[in-house]
């Protein structure tokens, strides 16, 4: 018997705060058809609110260092504003939704990143997902909203990777469906020339993956996303793409990744 596909789309802070990129999206979104599951980021507000509140933001590699005042204000902005507002515009829009942490059913394990060279403080690697869970909420024809927070089996809740919690979605909830995964950022796709929007690479293989890391095609910031995108395929995820805020509608310009 065929499985029912199941669509987990991630969106990027950048786009979320753009009201009408946003809104255009949130209109595609309600218009897939069948189960789905989004995922949010929301970094730069964070960053925002962070240094209104006299907080330092430290970031390493990109990667955002998360003492114990960050942590407070990444649960506040990931976890209240802009999951609430998200859900808020789903439901206005007649899709009915649930806003959800790791936390909520503990749908989303982790532990927490080990010190090594640097102490990334409140930040978790995600161990596994609850897909029962999960699926309990889409056999109620409801969306689940996740915010990129995690939380430890004793507790602790853990700023995460919002690529990393979607594709590890993705990958779990491939045991009970044909699972699509969606990257939708501020570019239409990973560029073959980082000073040209519309230089789009369709169709990245892992060979493919491989000579553009050779050539140094890659931009820092693209690298652990299509890490994460190669990691989905080889653990069960069907099909990944990669675009702008149009990334949902048919004729889109987008990076699809395959074996």
């Amino acid at each position: 018997m065929k499985k029912e596909v199941l669509k987990v789309v991630k969106i990027g802070g950048k786009l979320i705060e753009d009201d009408a990129k946003f809104a255009e999206f949130l209109g595609d979104f309600v218009a897939l058809k069948g189960p789905k599951i989004l995922v949010h980021g929301g970094g730069n507000l964070a960053t925002e609110i962070t240094e209104k509140l006299g907080y330092k933001t430290q970031m390493f590699e990109g990667r955002r260092i998360t003492d114990a005042d960050s942590i407070r204000v990444i649960l506040m902005v990931y976890g209240g504003v802009i999951n609430k507002n998200i859900v808020a515009k789903l439901q206005g829009l007649g899709n009915n939704a649930i806003g959800l942490s790791g936390a909520d059913g503990l749908s989303i394990v982790s532990k927490k990143r080990p010190v090594k060279e640097v102490d990334f403080g409140f930040v978790g690697d995600v161990e596994k997902v609850n897909s029962e869970f999960i699926n309990s909420i889409l056999k109620q024809n409801i969306t689940p909203v996740f915010s990129a927070i995690s939380c430890t089996e004793d507790g602790l809740l853990l700023n995460t990777n919002g690529d990393s919690v979607a594709a590890e979605i993705a990958k779990a909830m491939s045991s009970i469906y044909e699972t699509e995964l969606y990257f939708c950022f501020e570019k239409k796709g990973v560029l073959g020339d980082a000073e040209d929007d519309d230089s789009v690479i369709g169709i990245i293989t892992r060979d493919k993956y491989q000579k553009l890391l050779e050539e140094k095609v890659i931009s820092d910031g693209m690298l652990p996303k299509l890490h994460n995108c190669f990691q989905a395929l080889e653990n069960g995820v069907k099909n990944i793409f990669l675009g702008d805020f149009r990334l949902l509608k048919e004729e889109s310009v987008y990076t699809k990744i395959s074996n």
